[in-house]
């Protein structure tokens, strides 16, 4: 049941964003399955948020077109035209002649078509009418692309469904940024402090270091998978990651040169598919490069994270790979940015005030150059968060977990209020 439609005095849920997105609370992952998706339109607010909704990542797999007209437009298409799996039209009528249209549509309507009507008319017994006539869903106008995309998926919600872990793509803004260090040590962080499972999926299948940096004998998890996708099911995903420690998961890369990794934009879709219904959280090592499959599998993940050295090259193509994402995603928060190796001795580097004014983004975490923790960990096979929990370093990694996971309370903070708990005879 649509919330828009209760009464005022039960207001809309404030995790979903009506307009173009913003730092934020979390906005559940959402499912929109392969439908036809017809929308008729008559006001210019209501085609602009319909083109947007449509032209959204999560509709990705959706046959979708918008039309002028409303109802009325409807009515002379389907006396020709089989209907869709999806009719989504704006009424500005009041409930009488409302209830009218539906009639009137129903008539032409194909028994498996879903209706939804965007109306102008908070009304409880408006909604309740319209239920009674068969619709599906019932909004009240205004509303954004994002609550039109999560009325759609809620109507496509299989009962008991599990819902989809989050995707968190982490890329460099230039080869040597520490990308791959990042996204290990935050994903090792989700693990331990949150104790939910994460699944570190490392794309870099000729150069991949996830199975180096967690000490694990070289496989071909990721590049198994990627064989015959068709008949990856849970079974074989499962036998395909390998385990490190109770929580996290990893799909490592063969990290050889025999063969050539020519992947379609596409390749890996099913891959993170499998995964992100398998666990809450998916760390994503992208590799630094600007191909089809790059591109989609960034514009598809939940949160973005560049890490980026605090140099000209660093700025430039940061600058450029944020300003191709934002327009790309509009109706999701900007991408997070991470300065890593921060103070290099006798290194001029810009600085964190003068990065994030030339960005227009402030960085979620400045990593300082710390070479002997890193490079101890990283001969010992270890993560930072392991090797030195004392670490700056490690701090600033549990702070890019809780800002991405957008939870507050972990394992470390539970046993800091117990110990409280008990000193005060609790």
């Amino acid at each position: 049941m649509a919330q828009a439609a209760m009464p005022k005095s039960m207001p809309a849920p404030a995790d979903i964003p009506t307009g173009p997105a913003v730092s934020g609370p979390v906005v559940e992952a959402l499912r929109v399955p392969a439908i036809t998706l017809h929308a008729f339109c008559e006001t210019s607010e209501m085609t602009s948020a319909m083109q947007s909704a449509v032209a959204d990542r999560r509709m990705s797999c959706t046959h979708a077109t918008v039309h002028p007209g409303g109802i009325d437009a409807a009515l002379e298409l389907y006396r020709r035209t089989a209907t869709p799996d999806l009719i989504l039209f704006e009424s500005q009528a009041a409930a009488d002649r409302l209830y009218m249209q539906l009639d009137d549509l129903a008539e032409v309507c194909g028994t498996a078509t879903k209706v939804v009507v965007i109306g102008h008319s908070n009304d409880i017994d408006l909604f309740r009418g319209l239920l009674a006539r068969g619709l599906s869903e019932y909004l009240v106008a205004p509303v954004g692309p994002m609550k039109i995309v999560s009325a759609i998926s809620a109507l496509y919600q299989t009962a008991g469904a599990a819902k989809l872990g989050r995707s968190f793509a982490f890329v460099g803004a230039q080869g040597g940024a520490g990308s791959s260090s990042i996204a290990q040590n935050v994903a090792a962080s989700l693990a331990r402090t949150y104790e939910s499972n994460v699944i570190l999926a490392d794309l870099d299948l000729p150069f991949g270091s996830a199975s180096l940096g967690f000490n694990l004998d070289r496989s071909q998890g990721i590049a198994e998978a990627l064989k015959d996708a068709n008949r990856l099911d849970d079974g074989l995903f499962e036998r395909l990651l390998s385990r490190c420690g109770d929580h996290l998961s990893l799909l490592t890369a063969p990290a050889h040169l025999e063969a050539c990794y020519d992947l379609s934009e596409s390749a890996f879709e099913r891959v993170l598919d499998l995964a992100r219904s398998t666990v809450p959280f998916v760390v994503l090592d992208v590799p630094h490069v600007w191909t089809a499959w790059a591109r989609k599998t960034l514009l598809a993940a939940d949160e973005i994270i560049i890490t980026v050295v605090p140099d000209l090259v660093g700025l430039r193509n940061a600058k450029n790979l944020i300003e191709t994402l934002r327009k790309a995603r509009p109706n999701d928060v900007p991408p997070r940015l991470v300065l890593n190796q921060v103070g290099v001795p006798k290194r001029a580097e810009i600085k964190p005030a003068q990065f994030a004014k030339a960005l227009d983004l402030e960085p979620v975490a400045c990593v300082a150059f710390e070479p002997s923790t890193f490079s101890t960990a990283a001969n010992a096979g270890r993560m930072i968060v392991d090797a030195a929990p004392r670490s700056p370093a490690t701090r600033q990694f549990a702070h890019i977990a809780q800002k991405i996971s957008g939870r507050t309370t972990g394992r470390d903070e539970r046993a800091r209020r117990f110990a409280i708990k008990r000193l005060w005879g609790g």
